[in-house]
């Protein structure tokens, strides 16, 4: 890909010119039109990173110069890099913004018929697929990715995973739904259909106890932590077994896949449509 190639050998320039702003332009109008994308799934299920990307949004950020954007006089000021403001949007993107105060930060991917709930915020390289909802306080961590009809319930944060650039990113897959005051971090992956209920939390150090199949889920090696797809996690503890917890009765959260998806599931986690 010419765009690679370009992105590559700019990325170990330290001085920057025109043109070579006009292909980091370039660049982020792909990553913003959902042409290139900071990770992928392959035709064997495996999410791979893809490193050039990562690093081109890296150099986005080496390249740029602090500027202000504050429109609205001395009291509400705001100042970041010129390379990363605001997404462009108009109503022919059909997204559904709804009015107080989220922002779309440039070079992410926001698909036809996103509903964002105020106020929310999607970062940098992330890619968030048709009929997801972003609710009020939710955060898209930068080059997450979020697939087709996610729920993404009041507070919840994913995550974000821009180095190092061979690393994936936090993926929530289609059809997922994530329950308020949930995390997910460190670039675990939420295959579809899997509901996160309230309050869990997920990163790579954390073991999920799965009770349906009597196993204990955790990353292994270069692997991240991977919830199946369908399970159904919620929080649970386990008893400290030994010395000083013990002796008080301490436990340590853990979150456990109590179930699978069933109909009941699906029944209660339907995505109201007349909200959309």
């Amino acid at each position: 890909m010419e765009l690679r190639s370009k992105i590559e050998k700019l990325a170990a320039k330290n001085d920057f010119g025109a043109d070579d702003r006009e292909i980091f332009e370039e660049f982020k109008a792909a990553l913003r039109e959902g042409m290139i994308r900071s990770a992928e799934k392959g035709d064997d299920g495996v999410w791979r990173a893809n490193a050039w990307v990562k690093q081109g949004i890296l150099l986005g950020f080496r390249m740029g110069r602090l500027i202000e954007f504050s429109q609205l006089g001395e009291t509400l000021r705001f100042f970041d890099k010129d390379t990363f403001g605001l997404r462009p949007m108009t109503v022919d993107d059909n997204v559904r913004i709804v009015m107080g105060g989220s922002s779309i930060r440039d070079g992410s991917y926001v698909a036809p018929g996103v509903v964002l709930a105020p106020p929310c915020w999607i970062n940098v390289g992330a890619y968030v697929d048709e009929g997801t909802m972003v609710d009020s306080h939710a955060l898209v961590g930068s080059c997450a990715q979020i697939g087709k009809r996610v729920h993404l319930s009041a507070a919840a944060q994913i995550g974000g995973v821009l180095e190092p650039v061979g690393a994936v990113p936090v993926v929530i897959e289609d059809d997922v739904l994530v329950g308020g005051n949930t995390g997910v971090y460190e670039g675990t992956i939420v295959r579809e259909r899997a509901v996160l209920a309230t309050g869990v939390i997920l990163t790579r150090s954390t073991p999920v106890f799965d009770l349906p199949n009597e196993r204990v889920i955790k990353a292994e090696g270069d692997s991240p932590l991977e919830i199946p797809a369908g399970a159904v996690v919620v929080q649970g503890s386990r008893a400290v077994s030994s010395g000083f917890g013990k002796d008080n009765g301490l436990s340590i959260y853990c979150p456990i896949i109590v179930k699978y998806r069933d109909e009941k599931t699906d029944s209660s986690t339907q995505l109201e449509d007349y909200l959309r």
